[in-house]
């Protein structure tokens, strides 16, 4: 049905993914209505398309329905967990996560900033999404894009959207980049802080790893080092390319709450491989 889900503007966009059934969950389409897809597509003119389209650098802005259907996969990793114990929400029927652990979401291959700040309207006031290119000028793309609108402006400025350079293979860890600001990332096993001095009390393990990976960009392998910064619980939504080489495939990444790894392979993709800069 994707191919029937464009629309003229941004709310008509997101009501055919929804009739369309590629939204399912009430909280996914509220936080894409936030976020107008007009910001970071290349050409106003074919904003509201359900389709990718290249942003440059060899980079697409990903079509809408992969969009939503990469946020609905993480949803119960993403949403705040204010409960211990079982926890719903609309539509939600298990919220994953350690109670009062604020979010931390990353979003490699970040590129236009689109999904980054759809994550951003999900993750509740403490959670912190970053979104990590390889190239400077698409870090800088999905700044400049996010900074058109207030709401935008308010998650860059408060720090609860950050975008950085490095390399996504790696996943990410900063220390805290302002006295306001918390630090993120990072391994998650509780042996590592991202802080260097932690107040008395808190749990270094608190500030360490990710809930919720999306990569958006096709891997030739499960990098070892993302799978690392999960946190317990925590989930890895990636495209990871077959042994044949030509075909790719969705694979989520599961870490229970003792840490046992599960992997599933969802369905084929085609998307642009994570790889280090281009050289020209």
């Amino acid at each position: 049905m994707a191919w029937r889900s464009s629309g003229t503007s941004n709310a008509e966009l997101v009501e055919n993914l929804w009739r369309n059934k590629l939204i399912t969950q009430p909280l996914v389409k509220a936080a894409f209505l936030k976020v107008d897809r007009a910001h970071y597509a290349p050409r106003p003119s074919s904003a509201y398309e359900d389709s990718p389209q290249p942003i440059g650098h060899e980079a697409t802005i990903s079509a809408p329905h992969m969009h939503a259907n990469a946020v609905e996969t993480l949803l119960p990793f993403l949403l705040p967990k204010v409960e211990p114990g079982a926890q719903s929400a609309a539509g939600v029927a298990s919220v994953k996560g350690r109670a009062g652990r604020p979010r931390r979401v990353l979003d490699i291959g970040s590129g236009s900033g689109y999904l980054t700040h759809v994550l951003a309207e999900l993750v509740g006031e403490t959670g912190v999404v970053v979104g990590l290119e390889h190239i400077p000028a698409l870090k800088q793309l999905g700044e400049r894009n996010m900074a058109k609108s207030p709401e935008g402006r308010h998650l860059l400025e408060s720090g609860r959207v950050r975008f950085r350079v490095g390399d996504g293979r790696k996943g990410w860890a900063e220390a805290s980049p302002t006295g306001a600001q918390p630090g993120v990332g990072g391994p998650a096993d509780g042996n590592h802080a991202v802080n260097s001095e932690t107040t008395e009390g808190e749990n270094k393990d608190e500030a360490g790893g990710w809930d919720a990976i999306h990569v958006g960009a096709a891997a030739v392998k499960l990098h070892e080092e993302l799978v690392n910064q999960l946190r317990s619980p925590g989930r890895m939504f990636i495209p990871v390319e077959a042994e044949n080489g030509w075909e790719q495939y969705i694979w989520t990444v599961d870490k229970d709450d003792q840490g046992t790894i599960r992997k599933e392979r969802l369905y084929g993709v085609r998307y642009v491989p994570l790889t280090d800069a281009p050289t020209s």
